[in-house]
């Protein structure tokens, strides 16, 4: 999942260290750190995130993505749940994925400039 520096700052808030929970990538994103194949704060015996209310935005806004082949907003297919995004919560999600996009590349560039 890939982080906002609000989203960021909303975690270390929580006492938790940059380093620990995410990994920066030579494009200048941020994204979640995995552990076995999930989330760093997913807990695998309930099968819930420990940090749920304070979760990112693009975790909030899931199933609904930005599929960045086709440009568009649309439902992941693969979450189990993406049959029940109505047609009228994907309209009213894409201006916030739409945001959270241009939120992300612009902090991406401001990283490549920094740390080129």
């Amino acid at each position: 999942m890939e982080l906002t520096e609000e989203d960021i700052r909303r975690i270390e808030k929580l006492g938790f260290k940059r380093e620990g929970f995410t990994v920066t990538h030579a494009d200048g994103r941020v994204t979640l750190k995995n552990v076995n194949g999930h989330c760093i704060f997913l807990d695998e015996s309930t099968g819930k995130c420990t940090i749920y209310p304070h979760r990112p935005i693009g975790c909030r806004l899931y199933p609904i993505i930005y599929d960045e082949a086709s440009g568009d907003v649309t439902v992941d297919p693969e979450c189990p749940a993406a049959y029940t995004v109505s047609r009228k919560e994907l309209e009213k999600a894409r201006s916030k994925v739409l945001k959270l996009i241009k939120t992300i590349e612009r902090e991406a560039l401001a990283r490549l400039r920094i740390h080129p």
